[in-house]
């Protein structure tokens, strides 16, 4: 080959090589991309505030809620989880057991809409 054809080779793969490291910074700060984890620890943040939504719709719905809110308030905050799961809550529809961390957070929707 011609040096002036390596020459060009040379500046063009460093020129792909630098274009794709700023497409990946361009990408990763402003563009909305996210690696595998990250995206994985944002779904399981909308799993659980979705689950922590229909634990807190379930226990409104209750006949006696009103009752069951002032047992609630009278519970000592670090033992609300355990009312919640008492309760049953905490399940959700079809499941035979809760899961995760579901009854700490719609302890914490509960305690947003009794302070309302």
């Amino acid at each position: 080959m011609k040096s002036e054809t390596t020459a060009m080779l040379k500046h063009g793969g460093w020129g792909v090589v630098i274009g794709a490291v700023i497409a990946m910074i361009i990408g990763f700060t402003w563009g909305g991309w996210v690696t595998g984890s990250t995206s994985q620890e944002m779904s399981d943040e909308a799993v659980l505030a979705s689950r922590a939504a229909i634990c807190v719709a379930q226990f409104m719905m209750e006949p006696n809620h009103e009752d069951q809110l002032r047992a609630f308030q009278d519970t000592e905050s670090w033992k609300r989880h355990e009312f919640i799961e008492n309760g049953g809550w905490d399940k959700m529809p079809g499941e035979e057991t809760a899961r995760g961390l579901i009854s700490r957070a719609c302890v914490d929707g509960i305690e947003v809409l009794a302070n309302n």
